[in-house]
């Protein structure tokens, strides 16, 4: 491996596609082992520790075939206009995910039952008519349909009161739209 620079504050997309903000290098108190403390830019924007040789390494590419990205985390540039941070491979395997997500989360629904609001959701060609679906769809939401919209963008909502699940889904896709624009790809 190359000898790489890890920036703290700085942008990185996994390689399947989401982002992330490095915030800080710490150390486990036990094994005194380097770690990378880094901030999910979709969803509830979780954070997360990865030790710091892994969160460096290159994509296991035996696993991943479809992964055109050299290592796990890259750095990338953001500004305040669209960025196009999408590789297609990294979208095809997304929608991968998301398809086998989708499968499980209405495998239970028989033909012709599937929520309207989550067709909807589905057809919806802007992050605009997302949120406006999800406004909508508000009284009726249950978890199965927040995991189904959460899916089919490829994001998961952690668990909680349907209120914060809502909350959380209607947070990224905003951010959604503020880094990639309002147009879906």
């Amino acid at each position: 491996m190359e000898d790489r620079q890890l920036v703290i504050g700085g942008f990185y997309k996994h390689f399947k596609g989401k982002l992330y903000q490095v915030k800080a290098v710490a150390y486990h108190s036990e094994t005194k082992e380097k770690m990378v403390v880094y901030q999910a830019l979709y969803g509830s924007y979780s954070m997360y520790v990865r030790p710091f040789e892994m969160f460096m390494s290159e994509v296991d590419h035996e696993k991943y075939p479809q992964a055109e990205q050299r290592y796990r985390f890259e750095q990338i540039e953001l500004s305040d206009e669209v960025q196009e941070t999408d590789t297609e491979s990294a979208k095809d395997i997304r929608a991968e995910e998301a398809v086998e997500a989708l499968d499980k989360e209405t495998e239970d629904i028989q033909e012709g039952q599937v929520n309207p609001y989550l067709l909807r959701f589905l057809d919806a060609e802007s992050y605009t008519e997302k949120l406006n679906v999800l406004a909508e769809s508000r009284d009726k939401l249950d978890d199965k349909l927040i995991n189904a919209m959460a899916a089919s963008m490829e994001i998961e909502v952690p668990e909680g009161t349907i209120n914060q699940r809502y909350a959380s889904l209607q947070s990224c896709i905003r951010t959604h739209a503020r880094y990639e624009g309002s147009r879906l790809r």
